[in-house]
């Protein structure tokens, strides 16, 4: 990006009086301003305030990420929210365009997202909490805990890093299900072992994404635990980090929160349709969480910080897995990974029923970036590229 002379002059003047005279850029003492999140509108109590970065900072780079908001809002139909932190601080969080595009209601910072795939990450860990807990073993067959499974050869390593070969339960529900309420995991567990349905391919032999892999991850944490996945998730993650804002939803068998959106999609070129849930919806640990920016900054956070799982195991995570062939794969436990480009990237896009979300974390700069939306949303590589771009020409004055 090309800058006039003047604005280096002010941007070196700016950088100046900060190295001089605000400390605490780096730092994590008391010093450091934050806000107060709102109280929860589904569990009515306040979170712990989030690391924020010092103001002046957040001022300078957030005109820059909110004039890009404003024009993918314009330009590409952007409706949501966004969270970029640095160095485990705030350093931008906003919202654009409606909640509720019938009545034009405007989107809030806690209005509650469907992360779609990005929910396989929750799957992952649940899994990777059993799995410390010596209840399984990575390389046990799904057989172990379901001994009807027919898929013999399945096991909860391949299932996590998605070369298990397994064919798409959306098939059976949409095709095979005929009772009134949308089929939970356990109903579909009994499906795959009555169906049968051919493998993909032979386990372990080579890299497929699947849908199929997470829910069966899903329900062996259902089987183990003896608690329904919605719980276990509640009680082992959302409450210990104070993600207050966060759920598992099963459509027709949970209510709707007050601040849960809905999913829409344009009709002939411009007007919004909301999209209504399917026999798909019940079907929990490839999606099916809800969540907000922050509550996703503080998973990120305390995932990264070792409250959760070890070092160690969260090393697994973030480890690309292999075939039987010994073949890396573009893929860890619950996250994507890519070392093609200058910066390693650790990542997750989801979508599903309007819903377009993506996590980004890119470990030697310490960046993370947030992006929940809700309208069909088509240019998030563009989006997140864009950001990433921006933050990294504003900060480099003042690092």
């Amino acid at each position: 990006m090309n800058f006039k002379n003047n604005k280096l002059i002010k941007i070196f003047i700016l950088g100046v009086f900060l190295i001089f005279n605000i400390h605490g850029i780096t730092n994590t003492d008391s010093s450091i301003k934050v806000s107060k999140k709102q109280p929860s509108k589904i569990h009515h109590n306040e979170n712990t305030p989030l690391p924020e970065f010092d103001n002046a900072v957040k001022k300078q780079v957030s005109g820059k990420l909110d004039s890009i908001m404003k024009r993918f809002n314009k330009r590409q139909d952007f409706h949501g929210n966004i969270l970029v932190a640095k160095n485990g601080k705030i350093l931008f969080e906003d919202q654009v365009g409606y909640a509720d595009f019938s009545k034009k209601i405007k989107l809030k910072k806690d209005d509650v997202f469907q992360l779609a795939s990005v929910s396989k990450q929750f799957t992952a860990v649940s899994v990777l909490i059993l799995y410390e807990k010596g209840l399984l073993k990575l390389d046990d067959p799904v057989t172990r805990f379901y001994p009807d499974f027919p898929y013999k050869e399945v096991t909860i390593r391949q299932l996590l890093n998605h070369t298990s070969g397994l064919p798409q339960y959306f098939w059976l529900a949409e095709h095979e299900w005929d009772k009134e309420l949308p089929p939970a995991n356990a109903d579909m567990m009994q499906m795959i072992a009555d169906h049968k349905l051919l493998h993909y391919f032979k386990a372990g032999s080579r890299f497929d994404y699947s849908n199929t892999g997470y829910f069966v991850l899903a329900s062996l944490v259902e089987k183990i635990s003896g608690k329904s996945y919605k719980e276990f998730v509640e009680n082992n993650i959302f409450k210990p980090l104070q993600m207050n804002d966060s759920f598992v939803y099963r459509y027709r068998f949970d209510d709707m929160a007050e601040n849960q959106l809905y999913g829409y999609r344009i009709y002939r070129g411009w007007r919004h349709l909301k999209i209504g849930g399917t026999v798909n919806d019940a079907i929990t640990g490839d999606k099916n969480i809800y969540s907000t920016t922050e509550d996703l900054f503080r998973w990120i956070t305390a995932l990264n910080s070792g409250k959760l799982i070890s070092k160690e195991t969260l090393n697994l995570m973030y480890t690309k897995g292999k075939t039987k062939y010994n073949k890396e794969v573009p893929y860890g436990f619950g996250f994507r990974i890519d070392d093609k480009e200058e910066e390693m990237m650790i990542y997750h896009n989801g979508k599903w029923n309007g819903f377009s979300t993506s996590i980004r974390q890119f470990p030697e700069s310490d960046l993370l970036i947030i992006t929940l939306e809700h309208s069909s949303f088509h240019s998030m590589k563009s989006l997140n590229t864009s950001i990433k771009n921006t933050v990294e020409t504003y900060l480099k004055y003042f690092y």
